[in-house]
């Protein structure tokens, strides 16, 4: 069901760290950050960065996290290992540096099952161009299939979920959008791949968030969803709800009626603005629980469906704040 888990950023938890720990020298360990999460009330899992927050042992890893209380739902591909990927990991120029990315994507796609994770997440960022006239499109696009097929075939239990976002670190990114990644993946055509869609990302793709999920719902598979908001200029990564409201609720409506049952992960940056991330982590669980409430309220309501039916955002939208507002008024 919907809203029964949660999960969040892990290196949100070094923020304040000499307040936290105030004998400690240097940066927090990754347990000591999972122990810090776990005092969250209401998260219930983490995804974790691989290879930043993967040992040598991930067996070890995952025993040691699930230790503190918390499950681990997937793992999250970084590109930041070897200086060239900054030219692009699986679009790399150099056909050295591609196979280097591929094959660094494999280990962690090992290391997630060996750690009992169903899913990698692939932030394919590095993958783009930055100037008119330096790169062959066909080609690019061509390489980036390729990729993302590969890692696919390696372990066909294992959910691969591309999680898309228009640019940074790249001027352009290959996968800047839904309609462009539900491309991709119909090209590919694996059975284990699938979407993440970041609210954030999705603002400043110029997307209305759940009209992207309803796509992904329609055409793929939704395998993971980042709550966050901002101001659609960038990814912000404010606390859930504090800008775009009613455009929150409406996605969580939309993943709701479309089935998806995953964690809700906070991709939150606490840390940015020097809040505390575990008071702003369990806000964002008790913002959520609030929006769900509503998503119940709604879903009884038929004059919802009625005036969807007719296109009247008058009695939607007064619907909508009446749903929300009963279900904070209940909390």
């Amino acid at each position: 069901m919907l809203g029964r888990r949660f999960a969040t950023r892990i290196n949100s938890f070094a923020s304040g760290a000499s307040d936290y720990w105030p004998t400690l020298s240097g940066k927090p360990s990754l347990i000591q950050m999972v122990q810090r999460a776990a005092t969250v009330e209401g998260l219930t899992e983490l995804d974790l960065n691989y290879p930043d927050h993967i040992g040598c042992d991930p067996v070890e890893t995952g025993r040691a996290v699930r230790d503190c209380g918390l499950a681990i739902s997937g793992l999250a591909m970084r590109y930041y290992t070897n200086p060239g990927f900054k030219r692009g990991a699986f679009t790399n120029p150099d056909s050295a540096v591609r196979r280097e990315a591929i094959d660094l994507t494999k280990r962690g796609i090992d290391a997630a099952r060996a750690m009992g994770a169903p899913m990698m997440t692939l932030w394919l960022g590095q993958d783009g161009y930055d100037y008119a006239f330096q790169c062959d499109y066909p080609a690019l696009w061509a390489a980036e299939i390729e990729g993302i097929a590969e890692v696919a075939a390696h372990d066909p239990d294992c959910m691969i979920s591309i999680e898309y976002k228009p640019n940074e670190p790249r001027s352009y990114s290959v996968l800047p959008d839904a309609t462009t990644t539900l491309l991709a993946i119909k090209e590919v055509g694996a059975a284990n791949l699938g979407v993440t869609i970041d609210f954030a990302h999705a603002l400043y793709a110029n997307e209305q968030p759940a009209f992207a999920a309803a796509l992904i719902l329609r055409h793929s598979k939704l395998l993971g969803l980042h709550l966050n908001d901002g101001y659609a200029k960038r990814d912000d990564g404010l606390m859930v709800g504090a800008v775009h409201e009613q455009a929150t609720l409406e996605l969580l409506r939309e993943v709701h009626r479309g089935g998806f049952d995953g964690a809700i992960y906070f991709d939150t940056f606490p840390d940015a603005s020097g809040l505390d991330p575990v008071a702003e982590c369990a806000a964002n669980i008790r913002t959520v629980k609030r929006m769900l409430a509503a998503v119940t309220r709604m879903e009884g309501d038929n004059r919802l469906a009625a005036a969807q039916a007719a296109q009247d955002p008058v009695i939607a939208q007064e619907i909508a704040r009446l749903a929300l507002a009963g279900a904070i008024a209940a909390a």
